[in-house]
């Protein structure tokens, strides 16, 4: 029975993702249309649907709000006793329905007739009512539901969900969003901090930044990074210039070599060319690229090349940037 279970939920897993491969060769002109629309909307985007379609339809509609499209979803059904009237010239409603026939939606089809707005349809039945009065049929059909019966909507919604995300990614691209921008429109939450935060805004910075001489004997470095207490010091020359930077791992190094380490020097034992980040930079590159190096600190450095500023992990989660 366990077996079954499992073969049952990788069945569904597998059904899902070739209805969304399914739609790789419908990325075409029509796209592009649905695309154009929207992107010329001069009012708001109306997602609209009922049932499961309507539920993908909100996060539809949130995800292109969230990301510089102005959206909101209107339920057909109270469409047709009044919420109708929240829909304006220079809007452009994208609907969703698999069957291309539903009631509620064609019920306030004649009144986006009359107000002249553009109708984008995410439909598994090109060929249906709905379809034939859209300025923009996109075909989200699958082979089949995931569903055991081939009945409860499932394939099909991940499908449009999933096309929905396509067109909202594209919008972005061509509005040119920035991470401030997207941050203003999350300004509470991990999203936001990840976005708001630069390097400029958490590094360490004047006497905190761990620094000595490339002449200075280990002893000199050691207690300078035990201080500072970031694991790293920087390492300059006379003119104050970045040559190189010192860490633990650099330290576990030195002590396996042979020999006595009191008689070597900052130069000697030092990390040349060390890593380093803009102070204009997010902080959230910064931990990217720490974890791709397996790295804990970026050193920041000003037109001279002599830090100003250091920037540890920890400084970075602790920024809530994960």
């Amino acid at each position: 029975m366990t077996h079954a279970l499992l073969k049952l939920a990788e069945r569904v897993l597998r059904l899902e993702a070739e209805g969304i491969l399914g739609l790789l060769p419908r990325i075409d002109a029509r796209f592009l249309k649905a695309v154009d629309l929207l992107h010329g909307c001069r009012g708001r985007v109306i997602v609209t649907g009922m049932g499961k379609s309507g539920l993908v339809g909100r996060k539809i509609a949130a995800t292109l709000a969230s990301t510089g499209t102005p959206a909101y979803f209107l339920h057909p059904a109270e469409g047709v006793h009044g919420d109708i009237g929240m829909v304006a010239r220079g809007d452009v409603v994208l609907a969703l329905s698999n069957s291309g026939e539903t009631d509620e939606l064609l019920a306030i089809l004649p009144q986006l007739k009359r107000l002249g707005v553009s109708l984008i349809l995410l439909t598994g039945t090109p060929g249906s009512t709905l379809a034939k009065q859209s300025d923009v049929v996109l075909d989200v059909s699958v082979a089949e539901e995931a569903c055991p019966m081939n009945l409860a909507p499932t394939a099909s919604t991940t499908a449009a969900l999933a096309l929905g995300d396509a067109l909202a990614m594209v919008l972005l691209e061509l509005r040119g969003l920035r991470p401030e921008d997207y941050a203003a429109l999350h300004p509470r939450g991990t999203l936001g901090w990840r976005a708001l935060f630069k390097v400029a805004d958490l590094m360490h910075t004047g006497e905190a930044i761990p620094r000595v001489n490339e002449d200075a004997p280990m002893s000199e470095v050691i207690r300078e990074m035990t201080e500072k207490g970031l694991g790293v010091t920087t390492v300059v020359d006379a003119a104050g210039r970045l040559v190189g930077i010192f860490t633990d791992g650099d330290l576990r190094r030195v002590h396996l070599r042979e020999g006595p380490i009191d008689t070597l020097t900052a130069r000697e034992c030092m990390t040349r060319s060390p890593k380093l980040i803009g102070r204009d930079e997010l902080a959230a590159k910064g931990l990217q690229i720490m974890e791709s190096l397996a790295i804990t600190s970026l050193v920041t450095v000003d037109d001279a090349q002599r830090p100003v500023g250091i920037i540890h992990m920890h400084d970075i989660l602790r920024a809530k940037i994960v």
